[in-house]
């Protein structure tokens, strides 16, 4: 190992150091290299300052504590003290390149705040509640990273890089879009401290090895799903929709496949994004808020600089409206169309997922592809063969959106995927050109898992449920299990939307940075109506309780699926109804959060109801619009 700057492997890749040992004393806390104990830093207890250590820093007397960290995350300044995020425990869950990757477990943040002993009562409280956001940080899903690559750069991108580029810092080699811990390196980038500066990364990293049974002689397949999540929109469901001014669109994922075998190496792209329109959808308490468009007069500049980002990018652009042609989406739909047709350089189609395909199986997704597969296979994928030389690029990519950019995007991407991969596999000879992987069964089962996996974990993140419509990906066909599961995912989100979504929207713009805590600055809860919430408590046990006796109801569920209908609206309703008269009461819509407010009027939830028959009882979306309307 080399000195100050960073750990080094095999000549002069950059490499962090990966075992730390944290050192708590009475005015300080000490971080140290386990592998080069004279390489670390010290954090004042008083005031969060970091100062690296030198020759001379050795002290006399002994910590209160000692244990072993993985890695420092960064440093948040608040009202009266700073708070260092480290890694307690991670897992390796395989490798991007050949390269160690890790998943954090778990997380916690280091107090220095003994300055808070002398601050004013309201200081004091608005601390407190900022810690709360803090915990909420501690249990963030989806954190990857790696101690001797960047995962945020696609494989392509990596084999175009200048030369030396690896030799550099890792979070100098990452792009800054999908470090979501880019906010709090400030301290750690100030004090040159290189070699434990880690960029983590939001998203997912799922694989599958394919053995040699797809006609290879020697060589297993390995494919790589990596999802990586844009961190200049971060947010939850209801809470991050459209695009911002800069043309940064809310859930903006770009997700690669990568296939590795015999020394190739092949990746195909994709990216989804919320709708690059102004527009929101306040929660209310209804299980489908309105969607209300924001006419500005830069909404054309906002669709203008996504898709020109894009473009510079990622080449050619194939954009796919997956969303509904009527109601409220298909308002938002008209509004995106009317944008696009501005656009010379970007092809827009529009494809109405649920028209097409309903809740049964994703067979007619075939009429998409018959209107996208020459711009989809002219687009192509990239391949480097096992000398490193590239034989073929990716000239654009296709991207999808739905209203979430979650469930009926996660079926169309899954099957573009599969195309792209057949085409990968019989330009590699593996496959012949009459052969796809759907024909090796137990092969195809895994990859069509994968995706499905992959989906569930990046609607963890957005919308706190497993995706919706998985049984599409893994089956190719919706089940009656699948269904009921749906239906639960569905009540499940309207209750996190209404009840638990603020507060991590909350807790993410302060990570990130879209909300900094000015210190001489008056409190932001002190105008709000923050302490009026007191009837948010009894409306989440009510909402809870029902969610149990709905829950219980599953158990029963080899009974008829009337029967199990009938029992489940039966408990669910009534605590909408009891969630409604404290609500009334109290005079207060729950859309109103310490740092997000919002307009917004008690309305009918009956809604949910509707979209919980439609989900064991599939209806047509025109219906459950008309519901949901009416509510």
């Amino acid at each position: 190992m080399d000195g100050g700057d960073g750990a080094s492997s095999g000549g002069s890749r950059f490499r962090l150091y990966d075992q730390l040992e944290l050192q708590e004393f009475q005015d300080k806390y000490v971080i140290k290299s386990i592998e080069s104990p004279n390489q670390g830093f010290s954090i004042g207890r008083r005031d969060g300052n970091v100062e690296p250590l030198t020759g001379d820093d050795a002290c006399s007397l002994s910590p209160s504590k000692v244990s072993t960290i993985y890695g420092v995350v960064g440093s948040i300044r608040l009202v009266a003290g700073t708070y260092v995020l480290v890694i307690t425990s991670r897992k390796e869950v395989g490798t991007f390149l050949g390269f160690p990757i890790f998943k954090v477990m778990s997380m916690t943040f280091l107090s220095c705040n003994e300055a808070l002993k002398f601050s004013t009562s309201q200081e004091k409280k608005d601390e407190a509640y900022f810690r709360t956001l803090l915990r909420t940080v501690e249990s963030a899903p989806g954190l990857y990273y790696s101690y001797e690559a960047d995962i945020t750069l696609n494989l392509q991108r990596r084999y175009k890089l200048a030369e030396g580029w690896m030799n550099k810092p890792i979070w100098k080699q990452a792009d800054p879009r999908f470090v979501w811990n880019r906010n709090l390196l400030e301290d750690l980038i100030e004090s040159k401290l290189d070699g434990f500066i880690i960029p983590i990364l939001q998203g997912n990293i799922l694989k599958f090895l394919i053995p040699n049974s797809l006609n290879l002689k020697s060589s297993h397949v390995t494919i790589t799903l990596l999802s990586r999540r844009c961190t200049r929109r971060l947010g939850t469901r209801m809470w991050r929709r459209g695009a911002n001014l800069e043309g940064d669109t809310a859930n903006f994922i770009e997700t690669e496949q990568l296939l590795e075998l015999e020394g190739f190496r092949s990746s195909l792209l994709q990216i989804r994004g919320s709708i690059p329109l102004l527009w929101e959808q306040i929660v209310d308490l209804s299980y489908k808020p309105r969607l209300r468009i924001i006419n500005h007069e830069q909404t054309s500049n906002v669709v203008e600089r996504h898709f020109h980002d894009l473009l510079q990018r990622y080449g050619e652009i194939v954009a796919v409206d997956l969303t509904d042609k009527h109601g409220d989406e298909g308002e938002l739909s008209a509004a995106y169309a009317a944008e696009m047709q501005k656009l010379r350089d970007v092809r827009y189609v529009s494809f109405d997922f649920h028209h097409y395909n309903g809740n049964a199986n994703f067979d007619h997704l075939n009429v998409l592809y018959d209107q996208i597969s020459e711009d989809f296979e002219k687009q192509g994928y990239f391949l480097v063969d096992m000398e490193g030389n590239i034989q073929e690029e990716q000239k654009g990519v296709i991207r999808n959106n739905c209203i979430d950019c979650l469930d009926r995007t996660n079926v169309t991407q899954s099957f573009l995927a599969e195309k792209s991969l057949n085409i990968q596999l019989q330009r590699i000879g593996v496959l012949t050109s009459s052969e796809g992987i759907s024909m090796f069964p137990e092969e195809y089962g895994k990859f069509r898992t994968l995706w499905a996996e992959q989906g569930d974990e990046i609607s963890l993140e957005y919308a706190g449920t497993n995706a919706l419509k998985g049984d599409l990906v893994r089956y190719g066909k919706q089940t009656v299990a699948g269904l009921i599961k749906d239906g639960m995912s569905a009540i499940s989100r309207y209750y996190l939307n209404n009840f638990h979504d603020g507060v991590r929207q909350d807790a993410m713009d302060l990570i990130s940075g879209h909300y900094t805590v000015s210190r001489n600055s008056p409190s932001p809860f002190q105008l709000n109506g923050f302490e009026s919430l007191s009837y948010l408590p009894v409306a989440s046990a009510l909402i809870v309780g029902g969610l149990t006796l709905t829950s219980f109801t599953l158990q029963n569920v080899g009974r008829s699926a009337q029967q199990f209908m009938s029992s489940s609206h039966l408990w669910f309703a009534n605590a909408i109804r009891q969630t409604r008269i404290a609500a009334t009461a109290e005079a207060y819509t729950c859309s109103s959060w310490p740092m997000h407010h919002g307009e917004g009027c008690l309305v009918g939830l009956l809604g949910l109801i509707e979209d919980f028959k439609g989900a064991i009882s599939p209806e047509t979306s025109e219906k459950r619009d008309q519901v949901a309307s009416k509510a």
